[in-house]
């Protein structure tokens, strides 16, 4: 099944956020991130711990990637097959507004939407990134060529994400992010599956 976001469920959940996490826990204190009110006191706090904030700005630049290959296979020129397009479609749809979703976080947080010299195409090193070599070969062929690289470099892509996601279970402690991270190991589980049943056809 294909992830279904729910940002605005998980946007309002914001508003519950670990409010006491912290009381009379000093030893994370040094490491969580808490954002000050907006003037008009109505943006709620977002606390943050590292193992939030990496797992924030690293996903983003893994999103905009996947979101860059779904954008590539959508260019007529490719000629892709109506499953990939269809599958490209639904990634976009729905790693977009994950984007938005964390940036919000992080900004929130006040902090970078960007991890320290990273610009995306800098974080080849990450689980499942592709370098801009392979971006490079894979936009220029077409077909059925074309879909079977895709479908293998998203499978390897989406399987970075959920490794990315399964570290900030272990060591994230905002709520909102835990969510998420479950939400992106569900539905990129399910798109590894789908696509490797097209795969063998």
């Amino acid at each position: 099944m294909i992830r279904r976001l729910a940002a605005p469920a998980i946007a309002l959940a914001l508003t519950a956020t670990l409010a006491a996490c912290g009381s009379d826990d000093h030893s994370s204190m040094a490491d969580t991130t808490t954002a000050t009110q907006a003037p008009g006191g109505s943006t709620p706090t977002v606390a943050l711990n590292a193992a939030d904030i990496e797992f924030a700005q690293g996903m983003i630049a893994h999103h905009e990637q996947a979101i860059e290959m779904a954008e590539i296979a959508l260019d007529p020129k490719v000629g892709a097959s109506p499953e990939v397009l269809d599958l490209a479609t639904r990634i976009k749809g729905a790693q977009d507004p994950e984007v938005e979703l964390m940036t919000g976080w992080l900004t929130a947080a006040g902090e970078p939407v960007m991890m320290d010299g990273g610009d995306g195409h800098d974080m080849s090193s990450m689980d499942g990134m592709m370098t801009a070599e392979q971006m490079d070969t894979m936009a220029a062929m077409t077909g059925t060529e074309f879909d079977k690289t895709w479908l293998e470099m998203m499978i390897a892509h989406h399987e970075g994400a959920i490794t990315q996601s399964q570290a900030v279970k272990a060591d994230g402690s905002n709520a909102d992010v835990l969510a998420l991270a479950d939400q992106i190991i569900t539905a990129q589980q399910g798109e590894i599956t789908e696509m490797k049943a097209l795969l063998q056809g």
